[in-house]
């Protein structure tokens, strides 16, 4: 699982990461919103951790940027124990969960893995579309311009993960995580091998799967 946590007190910051990296949850954490919300445009996170209160551009201004953006990540706000219209207007604008200041950070990590273990289910079914590509969530099935491409479940979990992601760097560390799991025995040549498959799938597709060296992969259209 990843996880970003954006949260101005740097001692609170530095506790709750130490506290998710020990309980292997890999963290990215940003001290202000401007920084807070440019991390979550441009990364992949299992769960989004916002104070409200931040220098710079407010929680509730980075949620409302996410969900305009369309991406239904699950979001937890931090809030101040009297601020109930916070909580309120949080929750309406697409906040999945709250916790009141000050919190047990046993509590905080019970309720970001639960929120985590929901990696998918937040997007809505049916067909994600990028270029020529289309993906039938439910059957697992791709099209290329029309014609159908069988994949294999783990094939279709990282398709899912490139058509959702287009034009953006996804890591080995990431696929591996979200696919297999972080307690899996899966090594990175896993991915390759998935990757490789992919390509041969949908040579005939505008679309490549470009590798990034030292960094991972992208899928980018040919003709944009």
């Amino acid at each position: 699982m990843r996880v970003l946590l954006v949260e101005d007190e740097t001692s609170l910051a530095s506790a709750v990461a130490r506290i998710f990296e020990q309980n292997h949850i890999l963290v990215d954490t940003a001290a202000d919103g401007l920084e807070g919300s440019i991390l979550s445009e441009n990364n992949i996170y299992d769960v989004i951790i916002l104070d409200i209160m931040l220098p710079g551009m407010s929680g509730l201004d980075i949620l409302k940027k996410i969900r305009e953006d369309g991406k239904n990540v699950p979001v937890m706000l931090l809030t101040a124990k009297d601020s109930t219209e916070d909580k309120v207007a949080g929750l309406n604008m697409g906040a999945d969960d709250y916790v009141v200041k000050p919190f047990e950070t046993e509590e905080l990590l019970a309720r970001v893995r639960a929120l985590g273990r929901r990696p998918w289910d937040v997007y809505p079914e049916g067909d994600i579309t990028f270029a020529d590509l289309k993906l039938n969530i439910n059957s697992g099935e791709l099209f290329i311009d029309g014609h159908p491409v069988r994949l294999t479940a783990k094939e279709g979990q990282l398709m899912e993960m490139f058509i959702r992601n287009p034009g953006m760097i996804i890591s080995k560390e990431q696929i591996l995580d979200r696919i297999w799991g972080i307690e899996s025995n899966a090594m990175e040549n896993s991915v390759e091998i998935y990757v490789h498959y992919l390509r041969k799938k949908t040579a005939s597709s505008r679309t490549t799967i470009k590798t990034v060296r030292g960094m991972g992969y992208v899928l980018k259209d040919a003709d944009a």
